[in-house]
């Protein structure tokens, strides 16, 4: 069972990379720990993250909104979902592709093909694996849920827009990084075993919340 966030492993992180991470440091050093908490919702946060996408904040907080309120429970289940027509989810502002995303979510998590139970159990490119066979939800969704739902320490979203202007910013590079020169920068200044506490504190140094 790999390490999770708490505010004690927040410390130990916070405290490795300063060692390790000179330019990080001076950012973390001005900076409170993450506080980020991982929670046990994983059917929820996804469904939740299907609607968020490309969204403000404020738009994705008015439509989910709208969203629960179709429904008679906190949250609707999967067979409450595949129970309500498209059009009905589209009513609250949905788009018909996310309805269908949606509706592609709830009827793998019926049919088995999508499991939540066993997650805790598998490393991050197996939970990568599995969860992007829903419609829908890419890399970037599930490094979000690995490291904001699920807590992993250990996870770098080199696909996230404020992870490439931290770097590209902090380390005055020329030119924005690849997926490979984040890597690399993460690799060249020990970043690992706490690359998501490190990516926090990226997204800190730009006063921002992860680019959706």
């Amino acid at each position: 069972m790999p390490e999770l966030a708490s505010s004690e492993s927040f410390q130990k992180a916070a405290d490795h990379l300063q060692k390790h991470d000179p330019i990080l440091g001076q950012v973390i050093k001005n900076a409170p720990l993450p506080s980020f908490i991982p929670h046990r919702n994983y059917y929820q946060e996804l469904v939740e993250s299907i609607i968020s996408q490309q969204l403000s904040v404020k738009a994705a907080d008015t439509i989910l909104k709208r969203f629960k309120e179709l429904f008679s429970t906190n949250f609707p289940t999967p067979e409450d979902i595949l129970a309500t027509d498209i059009e009905v989810l589209r009513s609250v502002g949905l788009s018909r592709q996310k309805a269908s995303y949606i509706k592609d979510l709830a009827s793998r998590v019926l049919e088995g093909s999508v499991q939540f139970s066993h997650l805790d159990s598998l490393s991050n490119q197996e939970v990568i694996d599995e969860l992007i066979q829903v419609k829908g939800v890419g890399v970037w969704t599930v490094h979000m849920f690995l490291l904001f739902c699920m807590g992993r320490l250990d996870v770098l979203p080199t696909g996230d827009l404020g992870i490439k202007n931290g770097i590209f910013k902090l380390y005055e590079l020329t030119e924005k990084p690849t997926p490979q020169d984040m890597e690399m920068i993460a690799l060249n200044n020990n970043w690992h075993p706490y690359e998501s506490v490190a990516s926090w504190y990226l997204w800190h140094s730009l006063d921002n919340k992860p680019a959706l």
